[in-house]
């Protein structure tokens, strides 16, 4: 059993459209005989609207409910998706962070990733199941909710990958791979069809918000291999990220 880590962010999971042409990338995977987790974070601009709502009550929040509120994205994030596969007649599984779990050290914010502990995702990938886990999310010891900070969708891929020996981690975004420049500022920008890890991080300390640094560091250290491509082109060969 091949496993195969799908990450999908905000802009790609945005409306009810979008939610089913992720699936598009989901099934197909599926329907190789591949076994498929999902990770995928808030709808859009969610998070940006409840860090808003915060500032309307306080500019200075307890950081333990700050990262209560700013996870409630990403739960109505992975039942939605659950239901349009199972409206497809696929049998999917979400869960958030704390239901897998994915447990972290108590720096809320910016939480750092200690264990995930896996039996719950190999027994439904077992059973066939699609398996969707909420990005930028964990539990501490305190059985407190965390995030991970910025790009924390990434590192929930890129960590899964590595717990679930998954053949690849792909990263779906709104680009078509990594380029030498923003395209959408620059036309003549180049995609890289392949890129190193130390390249991807020089790019990613620069200011690059196409995998954030934290990530790549962690994908570097373990050897998974990183497909960057775009959700809205089915046939996007992206940009490989590897040593």
């Amino acid at each position: 059993m091949e496993i195969i880590v799908q990450k999908f962010g905000g802009s790609s999971v945005a409306n009810t459209d979008k939610l089913f042409n992720v699936c598009k990338h989901i099934t197909k995977e599926k329907n190789k005989g591949n076994a498929v987790v999902v990770v995928i974070s808030a709808q859009g601009k969610t998070t940006d609207e409840l860090i808003s709502q915060e500032k309307e009550i306080t500019s200075n929040p307890n950081k333990r409910e700050h990262d209560m509120l700013v996870s409630v994205g990403e739960q109505i994030s992975v039942a939605k998706l659950a239901m349009c596969l199972e409206e497809l007649g696929y049998e999917a599984k979400p869960y958030l962070g704390w239901q897998v779990p994915i447990i972290t050290d108590s720096n809320f914010g910016d939480a750092n990733i200690i264990q995930i502990k896996t039996n719950k995702i190999i027994q439904d990938l077992q059973q066939g199941k699609i398996v969707i886990i909420a990005g930028f999310q964990g539990i501490d010891k305190n059985q407190d909710i965390t995030t991970l900070g910025r790009g924390g969708s990434d590192t929930t891929a890129i960590a899964l990958a590595v717990d679930l020996n998954a053949q690849k981690c792909e990263i779906f975004t709104d680009v078509d791979g990594v380029y030498s420049e923003d395209p959408n500022k620059n036309k003549n920008a180049v995609r890289y069809d392949k890129i190193s890890y130390d390249k991807m991080l020089e790019m990613a300390n620069n200011g690059a918000k196409v995998l954030h640094n934290k990530c790549v560091k962690m994908a570097k250290e373990k050897n998974v291999k990183i497909i960057v491509k775009s959700t809205f082109k089915e046939e996007s060969q992206g940009t490989i990220v590897k040593a």
